[in-house]
């Protein structure tokens, strides 16, 4: 069973995040949190001083869970320097126990979880950075197989790999074999990075026809 570890102030302690999960743990430090492993989900309050720092030493003791930053006041400058530092998922730390549930399962399948308008700031902040740079980042895509590309485009749009292999009437483990495949062939380490990537490449096509 997924561990759900909630670190907060104590001033931001929520009734929801145990009514969501039975099994939740709060911490109002990191002093005693549990060794975490694949499938666990850390919930990281934005309220907390030093938020910025424990996702990256989270990132980097703990690389197999999944970070979800939790704000009392969502702001996308904010959530585009949580997924900047690798977290998963962006919500509010109010938010009801059924949507943080629906939050935790598409972390967990490898997606991201952002409200639609922080996911068109994210595409639209690539708006002017076309370079040649960008112009060799098409280049890489046209790298790509036919279902390699299929995978990226979902990926890129938010899919999580259960919903690509449903669409394309494959297998989770397929899509994440060719979901390795495309990291490697793009040079990027993650789904963010994918975003990114892709978002450049298709501003790219576009000034280029």
């Amino acid at each position: 069973m997924s561990e759900h570890i909630f670190l907060a102030p104590e001033s931001v302690g929520n009734s929801r995040w145990r009514e969501a999960f039975a099994n939740a743990r709060i911490f109002h430090g990191t002093r005693g949190l549990p060794a975490m492993t694949s499938g666990d989900v850390v919930w990281v309050a934005a309220e907390l001083p030093r938020w910025r720092s424990l996702v990256t030493e989270l990132r980097r003791s703990s690389p197999a869970c999944a970070i979800v930053l939790l704000s009392l006041q969502p702001d996308q400058n904010e959530g585009l320097t949580g997924l900047e530092l690798g977290v998963r998922g962006y919500c509010h730390a109010l938010a009801a126990p059924s949507l943080l549930r629906e939050v935790a399962a598409v972390v967990t399948h490898g997606g991201l979880w952002v409200g639609p308008d922080l996911m068109q700031r994210l595409l639209s902040s690539l708006t002017g950075r076309i370079g040649a740079g960008d112009r060799h980042a098409s280049d890489r895509f046209s790298a790509l197989s036919g279902r390699e590309s299929e995978v990226a485009r979902r990926v890129a749009a938010g899919r999580t790999n259960k919903e690509v292999a449903r669409a394309l009437d494959i297998t989770e483990r397929t899509v994440k074999a060719h979901l390795s495949a495309v990291f490697d062939k793009l040079g990027v380490r993650d789904r963010l990075q994918l975003v990114l990537r892709y978002g450049r490449a298709e501003q790219a096509e576009a000034a280029l026809r």
